[in-house]
């Protein structure tokens, strides 16, 4: 049975899906779980689920609809998080197109970005046996800058990198006059295996994107405003999240080491979360000030692995700083202070985000809004195992449970999480504590609040007043703090043919990522780490709300692997609070506890 046998646009299935149209529905009763993939099907849809660090990219598993109507008993996949584009004038929804067919229009540099993040993804699909999902044009598809797919195609037979430059020498004919001579090389490079890995690969690209950098210096560049807002809210006696810059003035960075920003959540409900999300910031600060401005008086910020290693010993001595402040204080279990961190830092065309704990980064831009952090919970640990489905693992108590945070052990145990991410267009970060992210108000508010910045109608004052006000009347449970990175893309394409070369493998650096699968990882890759602290979990009960989703259908063949089409969040109507389905009590779930030794 096909996705299309399902019915008629406008007939409703399971008595809580809408046919919008072939393999697109609409969830009537978002409030309410989906239901969830038997364990037959587990192995199956695992890939899926290993690959929520990369759900950028990837699209996720909603749920399961069940057609007991009919013999025999159809069970379909649901999907979510495809690149759709919304047609509100005629009420229509479509794919956003390929890349091989939007290539010739894009830039050198977003034609590099695209190779880049396809180069990033070949590794994590690869180990999932996935990987021919990336020589399928038809389900490669870019939704501005970034490469979306639409399924995950299992490898029938085995796969290398040769393949990969086969398919991109299909591109060459239209390729930026920029990067012909380059893209040539790195597809005969992949044919005959000089280049064998996807880090071998990835370098190569970067060193491209440092050649762009350097060529647009007097040509270009990306402009950068900054502003921190922080409050603490209706019902809390005091604030214990801290921030950088300080709060309520714009910066504009003239250099790297003047755009960095922070937003540090202290750990509600243990002692001192205020002098430890403090704690961090004074001590972060300084560290990647004093480090960028040695490695930018040597010209050298560019270096991946030296800007990766200078986040990460920031991290780790903010850690080591409050961990030390709690034994000095004799603090144990739930004493301890500890706070979240999430610091984002634009280099060249780059921004660089690094997270511990659910402080959360949103990248806005004129195609949509992305969550680009993964929570450091329980739920999204289990998804990364493959034991459940996002929207299954949020129904368990205890399914927000911190699983790490600054402060709570020795730094041996703390796996921060450092992303890039390539700046071909206008966008916007959001960093912001769960004061303002819980119950999805930055997924329901971005179109109205947001975007405008963007379209040049707001400005970031404006907005960030209105993001801590809607954090206080519609959610109001705790402190917001928000920090908004709004940069601006100003390129020219080159008139230099980049040069044509491929670095030597013992450039490849590698660290060591601790995670369930514990091996030497590519500094190009951040896939979520995570390490489960045992014992003691605190408490802020807070309930999520599941909005109204577009699904992608996906009729699910026992033998026959993967197959499927994919959405995105449908948009919602500027309305001032969204309704859900179900009351939010019926629909609580235990949040932000932290699991400590």
């Amino acid at each position: 049975m096909g996705v299309h046998d399902l019915g008629n646009p406008g007939e409703i299935v399971g008595d809580r899906y809408v046919i919008i149209e072939r393999s697109i529905i609409l969830d009537l009763k978002p409030g309410l779980p989906p239901q969830a993939p038997e364990l037959v099907y587990l192995d199956q849809i695992k890939p899926y689920l290993k690959l929520i660090p990369y759900r950028l990219h990837v699209p996720q598993i909603y749920g399961v609809l069940s057609i007991t109507e009919q013999e025999p008993r159809t069970n379909t996949i649901l999907l979510e998080a495809i690149p759709l584009i919304h047609d509100n004038k005629n009420q229509r929804v479509h794919l956003w197109s390929d890349l091989i067919t939007a290539w010739g229009k894009a830039s050198s540099i977003r034609q590099i970005n695209w190779l880049w993040q396809m180069a990033k993804l070949w590794q994590p699909l690869y180990e999932q046996g996935v990987a021919s999902s990336l020589l399928s044009w038809d389900l490669i598809r870019v939704q501005g800058g970034l490469v979306k797919l639409l399924e995950l195609r299992s490898d029938r037979l085995p796969i290398n990198l040769s393949q990969l430059g086969k398919n991109w020498q299909q591109l060459l004919a239209s390729a930026q006059p920029c990067l012909v001579d380059l893209l040539e090389q790195v597809c005969e490079s992949l044919i005959k295996e000089e280049i064998s890995s996807s880090e071998h690969l990835t370098i190569t690209l970067d060193q491209a994107l440092s050649q762009i950098d350097k060529l647009q210096k007097n040509t270009s560049s990306i402009d950068t405003k900054i502003l921190t807002q922080t409050d603490p809210g209706p019902s809390r006696q005091r604030n214990e999240d801290s921030c950088y810059p300080p709060p309520g003035i714009v910066v504009s960075p003239s250099s790297p080491k003047d755009g960095l920003a922070i937003v540090c959540d202290g750990i509600g409900g243990h002692e001192g979360g205020n002098v430890a999300s403090d704690l961090a910031v004074k001590t972060i600060v300084p560290q990647v000030e004093e480090i960028l401005t040695i490695q930018e008086s040597a010209d050298n910020y560019r270096d991946l692995s030296t800007v990766v290693q200078m986040l990460e010993q920031g991290v780790a001595l903010a850690n080591d700083k409050i961990s030390q402040q709690n034994d000095i204080d004799h603090r144990q279990g739930r004493q301890r202070m500890g706070t979240t961190l999430v610091m984002a830092i634009p280099i060249a065309h780059q921004m660089y985000i690094t997270h511990v704990g659910d402080s959360r980064a949103y990248w806005i831009t004129h195609h949509g809004c992305y969550q680009v952090t993964l929570d450091d919970d329980v739920a999204s640990r289990e998804v990364r195992l493959g034991y459940a489905t996002y929207r299954e693992a949020i129904q368990h108590r205890g399914s927000g449970s911190l699983i790490q945070a600054l402060g709570m052990g020795n730094s041996a145990l703390l796996s921060p999480t450092c992303e890039r991410f390539i700046l071909d267009e206008d966008g916007i970060f959001l960093l912001s504590s769960d004061g303002l992210t819980d119950f999805d108000r930055v997924e329901d508010y971005w179109e109205t609040e947001i975007l405008p910045v963007l379209r040049g109608e707001s400005n970031l004052e404006t907005t960030a007043s209105r993001l801590v006000e809607i954090a206080n009347t519609k959610n109001g449970h705790d402190n917001v703090t928000i920090a908004l990175l709004h940069y601006q893309v100003q390129y020219q394409e080159p008139n230099t043919v980049l040069e044509a070369k491929i670095p030597p493998i013992s450039f490849s650096k590698t660290v060591n990522i601790t995670g369930s699968n514990s091996q030497a990882r590519d500094v190009n890759y951040f896939p979520q780490s995570t390490r489960v602290i045992p014992e003691n979990p605190y408490s802020k009960d807070h309930n999520r709300k599941i909005p109204i989703q577009l699904l992608i259908l996906l009729a699910v063949v026992l033998a026959a692997g993967f197959l499927g089409f994919w959405p995105k969040r449908e948009k919602k109507s500027p309305v001032p609070t969204p309704t859900p389905s179900i009351s939010q009590s019926s629909g609580a779930v235990l949040r932000d506890n932290l699991i400590l030794s």
